[in-house]
């Protein structure tokens, strides 16, 4: 007779050790399917009501609330973009907004980079009191603000200008905070590299500092930008005339024109409104990714 294998040992151990690779294998493809599952489900709940929003721009009046519902117009209606663009000064909305978010984009980009280079890079007291302040604004909500502030822009006679819209934005501790995240990680041996070749401290931080930064650079300026550009109740506030009111308050022009139920239109202005942003996004989504991943999140 063939001796007994002993317990632990030959084939049988090999066997349990193969099931549980097996079922080790099994686990992480239901988890990676799982994972993939949500994340694609998430994905679709974002996407569905811009892809909405497009279909619903070249449709004609009588399509929208069809039941059941028409996606794809089997022609589809180009003229709504022009009609939505002839109904207001679209051109002058779209201007404004350009030129406030911009400014307020470099702006903040400005002030924030010289306040984290000082909080992050250079030692005196109370530094940690000062960066701790900043991040205190932030559990402030902007809705508080509104009042006094707008007592403040209005003491000044800047209603209906630009600098209502630009100066209360030009520095944000949201903005501090993150730059300075990016400029820890940076190697004190660079700094003192520079100090040797005889750059002064804006030197280094202009030449240096924020071309190595790059990444949460180009992702500040994109939160930054599409915040500025999405601002609706601040801009309501403090503006009264149309050529003075950004793309999102101009949405209410389409309704206050009779336009509320014509939704192709409405929805042509808005994907309108969308585009500069989609596209922005694209051009710097890289950059983006990674100054969220590399400095985002460090303590």
């Amino acid at each position: 007779m063939r001796a007994a294998l002993p317990a632990g040992t030959g084939l049988p151990t090999h066997a349990r050790r193969a099931r549980r690779g097996t079922l080790r294998r099994i686990r992480e493809w239901v988890g990676t399917l799982l994972v993939y599952g949500v994340l694609v489900l998430g994905g679709v709940a974002m996407v569905l009501p811009f892809a909405w929003m497009l279909a619903t721009s070249l449709k004609a009046p009588a399509d929208v609330f069809r039941n059941p519902p028409v996606w794809l117009p089997v022609l589809p209606r180009w003229s709504n973009y022009t009609d939505a663009v002839r109904a207001a000064p679209f051109a002058r909305f779209f201007l404004n907004s350009l030129i406030v978010s911009s400014a307020i984009t470099g702006g903040q980009l400005a002030t924030a980079s010289l306040a984290a280079f000082a909080l992050a890079r250079r030692v005196f007291p109370g530094r940690g009191l000062i960066l701790g302040f900043f991040i205190a604004t932030l559990l402030i909500p902007g809705e508080i603000t509104i009042i006094p502030a707008y007592l403040i822009v209005r003491t000044l006679g800047w209603v209906d200008t630009y600098a209502a819209l630009i100066v209360p934005f030009l520095a944000s501790g949201f903005a501090v905070f993150f730059l300075h995240q990016a400029f820890l990680v940076v190697p004190r041996e660079l700094e003192d590299a520079a100090a040797i070749d005889g750059a002064t401290g804006v030197g280094f931080l202009a030449r240096i500092l924020i071309p190595v930064s790059r990444p949460a650079v180009a992702s500040l300026g994109l939160l930054t930008f599409v915040a500025s550009w999405n601002s609706y109740l601040w801009p309501l506030v403090v503006t009264d005339r149309n050529e003075m009111r950004p793309v999102q308050v101009a949405l209410r022009y389409f309704l206050d024109a009779d336009l509320g139920n014509r939704w192709p239109e409405l929805m042509a202005a808005s994907v309108l409104i969308v585009a500069p942003i989609v596209l922005l996004f694209l051009a710097v989504q890289r950059h983006f990714v990674k100054g969220l991943t590399a400095y985002g999140l460090k303590g």
